[in-house]
């Protein structure tokens, strides 16, 4: 059984702020199924809900930074149960040392429970500093660890987990059923270990979407932070690339 394929919306933000609706309809031209939400380009939800059902796409998730699931939690569970969106997804933090990990598992477990009972999933989405080590335990590892698995969930970039050193596959067993979306880019094969177009670079790309079937992952989503050309032709190349290897 394949999974959809949705787009962190991220790698299009210029071509978002230009004409939000307008790249949307080019999303779902090249075919991807779903979209993952940086922002919501002003925006009510009624409206975004009529775009998205009429370009046929889905919301695959939301990226809500820390300070408005902080501060307007009630708000951010009105526009996505709205929007018919059901994971929100913290994209990053900043973490000093094993204090903050601890610390923020205690808040992610009261933020996580309230968008629980609201009917929705939090999520986080981790970089490559999160695999800081304390005591011999990852840093990432302890913030899963300190919270209940159903509250806070795992979207696994793949790209940051092996820009870390880690194999991503292994990873992503790991956190097996706690993974119901899984971030894909590739890494080109130069010293600096950039970012390129899905299927153009050194990462297994066929491996980690069939961990991502045993995980039961309901989305992939591809991510490519910065693109070298073209952004609309780089998720168009990424896209037909998984095509060429079956995945789609």
């Amino acid at each position: 059984m394949s999974i959809p394929i949705a787009l962190q919306l991220y790698t299009l933000r210029e071509e978002m702020q230009k004409d939000f609706s307008g790249t949307l309809k080019k999303v779902a031209e090249i075919g991807y199924k779903g979209v993952e939400f940086a922002g919501f380009g002003g925006m009510n939800a009624g409206e975004l809900k009529l775009l998205l059902d009429n370009l046929g796409l889905k919301p695959a998730g939301a990226h809500i930074n820390i300070d408005e699931l902080r501060n307007n939690l009630d708000e951010v569970i009105y526009y996505n149960l709205e929007i018919g969106n059901k994971y929100v997804v913290c994209p990053y933090l900043e973490f000093k040392g094993k204090e903050d990990f601890v610390n923020m598992a205690i808040e992610f477990n009261k933020i996580g429970t309230k968008l629980k009972n609201a009917g929705l999933n939090l999520c986080y989405h981790n970089h490559a500093h999160e695999f800081k080590m304390f005591d011999g335990v990852y840093g990432l590892d302890i913030l899963y660890k300190d919270t209940t698995s159903n509250i806070l969930m795992a979207e696994i970039d793949t790209y940051w987990v092996a820009y870390a050193g880690l194999d991503p596959i292994e990873y992503l067993n790991k956190y097996k059923y706690r993974t119901p979306l899984i971030h894909i880019k590739d890494m080109d094969n130069t010293e600096k270990r950039e970012f390129t177009e899905i299927g153009n670079g050194i990462l297994p790309i066929d491996k980690i979407i069939n961990q991502a079937k045993i995980n039961k992952a309901e989305w992939i989503i591809v991510e490519q932070d910065k693109c070298k050309i073209d952004p609309i032709e780089s998720i168009t190349i990424s896209y037909n690339n998984l095509k060429k290897i079956n995945i789609i």
